[in-house]
Formats: C-alpha cells, structure tokens, sequence
C-alpha cells in the first residue's frame, strides 16, 4: 500500500466513523455509543469467523483473532486508529454540543 492511499484512507475512516458516531449518538442519546462498539466492527473486519463460533468454538475464534490483530500492518494500524479517533471525536463534539445548550443533541 501507497502512503498516500494510506493516508487517505486514513482520513476517510475518521470521517466515516465521525459521521456514524455523530448520528449515532444524537439518536440514541448515549455519547460513547460508538467507541464501544469500534472494537466489534475491527474484529468483525480482521477475521472470517462467524458470530455463532465465538460461542461454540471460543478458543478458535480467540485465536484467530489474535492471528489477525499481530498479522496487521503498520499502515493499517493508523488506519484503523484513525477510524477510532474519529469515533472518539464525534463523543467529545456531541458533548461540547450538549454542553453548549443545543437540546437536540
């Protein structure tokens, strides 16, 4: 991968994940909605294991991963930070928001 697809995408996951946060937490009224369910979506996008084999085959499932996570690049680790940045980012503006008065959010 090219630094400069990385830091592309690097910038479209923050604001991908920017965007989905903020929607998400001016719907369902809980600020950090999405930080806590970023770690599902990377797992769910690091592995090919189904949903069903972390409860039948849980120490397969485990492993694999952990086999994912380690066999991740540099460059998709600022990524997928980036994504998580920006997760944590739209809590802390729907915050401000909030803060600041505006009922809505």
């Amino acid at each position: 991968m090219h630094i400069i697809q990385a830091v592309i995408g690097a910038v479209l996951y923050m604001t991908i994940f920017f965007s989905i946060g903020f929607i998400l937490n001016m719907l369902l009224k809980k600020t950090w909605t999405l930080v806590f369910i970023y770690p599902i979506f990377v797992i769910m996008v690091i592995d090919n294991v189904k949903l069903s084999s972390y409860v039948t085959e849980t120490s397969t499932a485990l492993t694999s991963v952990y086999e994912g996570l380690v066999g991740l690049q540099l460059l998709d680790l600022i990524m997928l930070g980036f994504g998580l940045l920006g997760a944590i980012l739209a809590g802390v503006t729907i915050r401000y928001l909030r803060k600041s008065g505006y009922s809505m959010f």
